[in-house]
């Protein structure tokens, strides 16, 4: 019974018309504005393009250019998701029927809960199957929804039920069966009065719903033998559009003349130039007098692009875009209204979904009058699953079906998921036949046929937010829950942490598809608070009674409660109910002693990131006796200085802070309760003073207090409240006078007798000097101190602070330097005002720079620059402080000081002692020299001093010295390279940041103006190169020809550089010289590898592997030598060439032999086969194996020794052979083809551009001999005598 009331309930919300438009509901926030074709780079068309242009483009069109910030969002997952858990198998490939699909199955987030409710109608379901077994009927094949529901059937029946279920009409006649066929596709209009029906043999009626009579009978809309795909009437009720299986549309025009039904039929275009498969007309919207009720609109899609067009009052093109997506998928279009918020206000504007495959697009109608109708592309939106079917919910929410037959359910604003709903039993309902024609024999293109397997059209509707399914046995709703019947839900299931997770989304308005919400947020909030709050007492009871482990170890208890307490805090929290949390949740989780501690416990998270800052007194009570049980004070400090004090029992809470020395909540109580920040002060000083000024041993405990006085003093002299927040306004200037006065009381208030003056000040001086001074420091930039009461008292305050330390043995020489540093940077202030006697002045400079003391060396110069810089050290003599600062090694000091006299050579001076900041002397030195205001003398001066430094530079930075050199003193070459002739390491050094900046500037790197680098300077290099790097020498003589080849080639003599001399006597032709040269080196490498063979190490890989590794290089290099000279010499000298190598290596193999393990030799015979194929090019294999034959490593022993040289060879033979005819036969392909082309060319007829002669224009037609006539290509027709005459 209660089962059919939901049902019954469920079909009424389908069919209850609604009075006004929920705006909470139907608005989709795009944050648009008026749209300007400026904006969105839309350019004016003079021409609008025709439907049949459209149609005739090639499909590859590109998409026209969207928006970035949906774009952006596209390319970021549109759907987040647990939803990619599930392998889609198959979801891209086609399909003949679902039933072939994996199944998968159903998902909820548990962030969403339930949002889909399914009922199946079975009053409509039960007489679906009753009519098919009874009548013969036949099974339900489309289906139209509006004020009631109309559903055909194969046999081209249709049924017509009211919102109760009750089945009021039967249409068919008697030759609807057999010669028309099954009902492919079904229209209502828009007050139910009428309904058209379309047949797969490709005829369409139209009945009368009142009456039930059949009113018209159209056979020759279309061309006979396609089926009716889609048919649907406009606004307009004399109009409807139709399209058929072979791609065309048409409009069909209802007449009635003389009492006589009649219709025409108009094609819109044909199939022929773009099949058309869906099709869907854009109905009036909700509000009244808008600009589209004077259009008749509808959008149209093929299997490559869609479009917009204009019906009424003519056909005109709006808008296109191309589709793409797999042949198997079929296009899909979807119409909605959403409000827009623009500057003028808000506007009802159509959205068109369209997709395909995968993607979904998103486009908004912006219709400012009938003739400016724009399009703007808002969204596109990827998800991981084969679309099938798509339509709108409401303004926000989309529903999808896939080709898995899952129905999704998607937040379009967000691009999120939000449930997933396995609709596989629905058994739906595909209109594949009709697609494929099969009816009328067939006749469709294999494109369609292969793409609407799929296709579902007529079996998903939707209206007034109700998807409903039409199944081969019956009729499915799917309406979206309100927002209270999804949190009942989940906690009839008892899921009630997803059930309040839910309810605070609500409350909070970040939970997504929200029906039945009152708009005011006010009403929203309390309704919602309302069931949560029963959500929760559910919960709480449950936690507390039927959900507790009743066996097991004492740790499930805990367990159990440690995740229930978190979700009752939280959302109590969330709804400012913590009257509830305190009350009859407390009461309820006190009656068990483990549930009301960890309830305690449960808090302190909240409590720290001052989420709960009012906590009932009874349970703080409570709270205090439950961390004091634990023993955790530290814990409860924390606590305590983050909870308002309205809370706690202040005396309890006090004492316990005193007991405990709970210091922060001594202070935080006395500040917040009372506004006394100096009793706390006071007291803790009081403490400090026993230990610090008797000079006791400090322990942690004071340690940690002197810190906490410390800090409190820095907040409340800069105004901020300790530990946390700030001090009120209308008190803070009364606290920080009141703190300064405290801190400079020249006794206590019961002093004793030998307590000295301002005792409280010398308690913080002694415990750390440096941190009380940066904390006065910081409280003499608040703007108080800028009165003149303030200057006053700032005065006062450094004068105490000198009397007490400067001429005083308690405090140490270190801390009466920080005094010093605190007054210098005071000193050093624009707005000094100060004033200190210049004995004391002197003081505070001479403890500055003491050279002495290297403790803070970096700050006591930077007070001393602030003093320059503020013009402190006017009265000074600069001599003296130039003297001082030099003996305390100030260079920064002593630069200000130099660059102020122009003795810009010692602040060259002052840079290259400075060791952290040499590097920069170098863009001194050019910015000096490049001023064009520095005087002769003082540049020469300077250059000087920089040409005397050029050692030093050198070892900062070579290549910024050379590019140095060559900018700013290129005419110093010589005697820079004089200089450094002593260091010829630092002389290497500078010669290749020089040659190093030279090469960069010849492939661009380098701007400036270029250098001239000498023959000799370069040798020079090279010689250095020589010595201090000989491995390079060789890869730098073959990169550059800047030196002289004899006095090079000597050079690399003089340091027996071989493989550099092997280069340079190639280079100058003395090719055998070089040879000897090389082989020796080969021969060496030989010898040194047979050596560590012969001396049994073989267990020392490594040395065996360096042997091996510097012989394959040094073979590499000669035989690429022998490679490179082979071709210039004759047969003769190159067997001189190439058979000593063969001799060195096959050498070893005679001398090794029964010495060494077999992998050497093998080794050695595999080198020797690299030498033989490297030569064959080049000697005759005859020769070659002359060589072989004779040599007694081979021609002792078997055939087998030569088999592998002799057929390595013979392969190698065979591969060039077979190289070289490929290659000839390429060339000869590529010869005949451009043979060819130029005989085609020259053979191809040339019209003429003129019938005249361009040279003496005597008309062609004049000339008997066609011979005499030439054509030039490129220019016009000349006659032949003309052309011999001019000769």
């Amino acid at each position: 019974m209660a089962e059919s009331e939901e049902e019954s309930s469920c079909l009424q919300q389908v069919y209850v018309e609604k009075q006004e438009l929920d705006d909470s509901e139907d608005v989709l926030d795009l944050d648009s504005i008026d749209i300007d074709d400026r904006e969105f780079d839309l350019p004016e068309v003079s021409v609008p393009q025709s439907l049949e242009s459209i149609l005739n483009e090639p499909d590859d069109l590109p998409e026209i250019e969207e928006d970035p910030l949906f774009l952006e969002q596209a390319e970021t997952a549109s759907v987040t998701s647990d939803a990619v858990s599930f392998a889609n198998n198959g979801a891209t490939s086609g399909r003949s029927t679902p039933s072939r699909q994996v199944r998968k199955d159903s998902i909820q987030y548990p962030l969403h809960g339930s949002v889909l409710r399914h009922v199946v109608l079975r009053g409509i379901s039960s007489q679906i199957v009753s009519a098919a077994e009874r009548v013969n009927a036949g099974l339900p094949s489309a289906m139209a929804v509006s004020a009631v529901v109309a559903i055909g059937s194969t046999h081209g029946v249709v049924l017509i039920f009211d919102p109760k279920q009750t089945l009021k009409l039967c249409l068919s006649n008697g030759q609807t069966r057999e010669q028309y066929g099954a009902v492919s596709a079904l229209a209502l209009n828009n007050d139910c009065t009428r309904l058209l029906v379309g047949h797969a043999r490709g005829q369409i009626t139209m009945w009368d719903l009142t009456t039930g009579k059949l009113l018209r009978t159209i056979t020759d809309a279309h061309q006979p033998g396609s089926a009716i795909l889609h048919i649907q009437f406009t606004d307009d009720p004399t109009l409807a559009i139709f399209s058929d299986s072979g791609g065309s549309v048409f409009e069909l025009n209802f007449r009635r003349l003389m009492g006589v039904r009649g219709s025409d039929s108009t094609c819109i275009f044909s199939g022929s130039r773009g099949e058309v498969c869906s099709i869907l007309v854009l109905h009036a919207g909700p509000l009244q007098d808008h600009p589209l009720d004077d259009l008749s609109i509808m959008a149209l899609a093929t299997m490559s692009k869609v479009i917009v067009i204009t019906i009424r009052p003519k056909l005109r093109v709006l808008f296109h875009h191309p589709l793409r997506g797999n042949s198997n998928t079929l296009p899909l279009l979807a119409w909605h209204y959403v409000f827009v918020q623009q500057q003028t206000g808000r506007t009802l504007e159509p959205v068109l979904a369209f997709a395909r495959s995968s993607t979904i697009y998103f486009c908004q109608l912006v219709c400012k009058s009938p003739d400016n109708v724009q399009f703007v592309l808002l969204q596109k939106l990827t998800v991981p699953y084969v679309l099938i079917h798509m339509m709108w919910i409401n303004a926000k929410t989309l529903i999808t079906v896939d080709s898995l037959e899952r129905m999704h359910l998607v937040d379009v604003r967000h691009d999120e998921e939000l449930q997933v709903l396995d609709v596989g039993d629905v058994k739906l309902v595909y209109g594949s036949s009709h697609f494929k024609s099969l009816a009328t024999g067939g006749n469709v293109s294999p494109a369609m046929a292969l793409a609407g397997e799929n296709a579902c059209y007529q079996s998903v509707a939707l209206f007034r937010g109700q998807v409903l399914l039409l199944g081969t046995k019956s009729l499915h709703v799917f309406t979206i829950r309100t927002w209270f019947e999804r949190i009942n839900y989940l906690a009839r299931q008892e899921h009630y942490v997803e059930a309040l997770a839910l309810a605070l989304s609500f409350y909070e308005g970040s939970a997504r598809a929200v029906i039945g919400l009152d708009s005011n947020v006010e009403k929203r909030k309390g309704l919602i608070a309302s069931k949560l709050l029963r959500v929760l007492y559910e919960f709480v009871e449950a936690s507390a009674t039927k959900n507790v482990p009743t066996r097991g170890a004492i740790h499930l208890l805990v367990e159990h409660y440690e995740s229930v307490m978190p979700v009752c805090i939280e959302s109590c929290i969330s709804i400012d109910r913590t009257d509830v949390l305190f009350g009859d949740v407390y009461d309820r989780f006190s009656q068990d002693f483990v549930a009301k501690a960890l309830f305690l416990e449960s808090l302190e998270p909240y409590i720290l990131d001052d989420k709960l800052r009012h906590i009932a007194p009874a349970v703080m009570q409570e709270l205090v006796e439950n961390y004091e049980e634990r023993k955790e004070i530290d814990d409860l400090e924390r606590l305590i200085v983050h909870l308002d004090i309205m809370s706690m029992n202040i005396d309890h809470i006090v004492k316990l802070c005193w007991k405990h020395s709970l210091y922060d909540g001594i202070i935080y109580i006395f500040n917040q309760s009372m506004n006394d920040y100096i009793s706390p002060l006071e007291e803790l000083l009081n403490i400090l003073m026993d230990s610090i000024l008797n000079k006791k041993d400090l322990t942690d405990k004071v340690v940690k207090l002197a810190n906490k006085v410390l800090v409190y003093v820095s907040c409340c002299l800069a105004g901020r409240a300790y530990p946390v927040g700030d001090i009120s306004e209308s008190i803070m200037l009364q606290v920080k006078t009141s703190v300064l006065k405290a801190l400079t009381v020249l006794h206590t208030k019961q002093p004793a007798e030998e307590e000295p003056v301002y005792p409280y000040l010398r308690t913080l001086l002694h415990y750390s000097t440096r941190e009380f001074l940066n904390a006065l420091a910081l409280a003499f930039e608040e703007p108080e101190f800028e009165s003149e009461v303030g200057r006053q008292q700032k005065q006062r305050i450094v004068d105490i602070l000198l009397q007490i330390m400067v001429d005083n043995m308690e405090f140490s020489p270190t801390q009466v330097g920080a005094l010093f540093t605190f007054l210098a940077r005071q000193m050093a202030k624009a707005a000094n005002t100060i004033y200190v006697s210049r004995m004391l002045f002197e003081q505070v400079l001479e403890y500055l720079s003491n050279p002495n003391d290297s403790s803070r060396h970096e700050e006591r110069e930077q007070a001393l620059i602030e003093l320059l810089h503020a013009a402190g050290l006017q009265q000074f003599d600069e001599e003296r402080l130039l003297a001082l600062a030099e003996r305390a090694e100030f260079y920064r000091v002593c630069e200000l000081l130099y660059d102020k006299q122009h003795q810009y050579d010692k602040v060259l001076s002052c840079y290259l002692r400075d060791t952290s900041r040499q590097v920069q002397a170098f863009r001194f030195i050019e910015i000096v020299m490049s001023n064009p205001a520095r005087k002769a003398a003082e540049k020469k001066a300077f250059r000087r001093k920089v040409l005397e430094s050029i050692e030093l530079l050198v070892a900062i930075d070579q290549q910024q010295t050379a590019e140095l050199l060559a900018c700013v003193f290129p005419d110093s070459m010589h005697e820079v390279t004089t200089r450094l002739a002593h260091e010829p390491r630092l002389l290497y050094a500078f010669l290749t940041g020089l040659i190093d900046y030279k090469e960069s500037q010849a492939i661009g790197i380098k701007k400036k103006e270029g250098i001239v680098i000498g023959s000799d300077v370069y040798e020079q290099y090279i010689d250095l190169m020589c010595e201090f790097d000989p491995a390079n020498v060789c890869t730098y003589v073959k990169s550059t020809d800047a030196y002289r080849l004899e006095n090079t080639l000597e050079i690399c003599k003089k340091h027996q550089v071989m493989d550099a001399m092997a280069h340079l006597l190639e280079k100058s032709g003395q090719v055998h010289d070089a040879f000897v040269i090389l082989l020796q080196n080969l021969q060496d490498k030989v010898g040194d590898l047979c050596s560590v063979l012969l001396a049994g190490h073989e267990s020392h890989t490594v040395d065996v592997s360096a042997s091996w590794s510097a012989l394959q290089v040094a073979l590499c290099v000669v035989v690429q030598f022998c490679q490179r000279v082979s071709g210039k010499l004759e047969e003769a000298e190159r067997q001189g060439l190439w058979f000593p190598i063969l001799e060195t290596m096959m050498h070893p193999q005679r001398k090794l032999d029964h010495k060494v393990a077999p992998q050497h030799l093998d080794s050695f015979k595999e080198l020797t086969r690299h030498v033989l194929n490297s030569m064959m090019g080049y000697i005759s294999v005859a020769a070659i194996l002359k060589c072989i034959m004779e040599d007694p490593a081979y021609s002792t022993g078997k055939l087998s020794d030569i088999k592998e040289l002799v057929l390595g060879m013979l392969e190698m033979y065979n591969y060039e052979s077979t190289l070289l005819h490929s290659m000839k036969n390429l060339l000869n392909q590529d010869l005949h083809a451009q043979l060819a082309r130029l005989q085609q060319t020259a053979n191809r007829g040339y019209a003429a551009k003129s019938d005249a002669c361009d040279l003496c224009h005597k008309p062609l037609a004049h000339i008997v001999d066609a011979d005499n006539i030439v054509l030039f290509r490129s220019a016009l027709p000349a006659c032949l005598a003309f052309l011999t005459l001019g000769n």
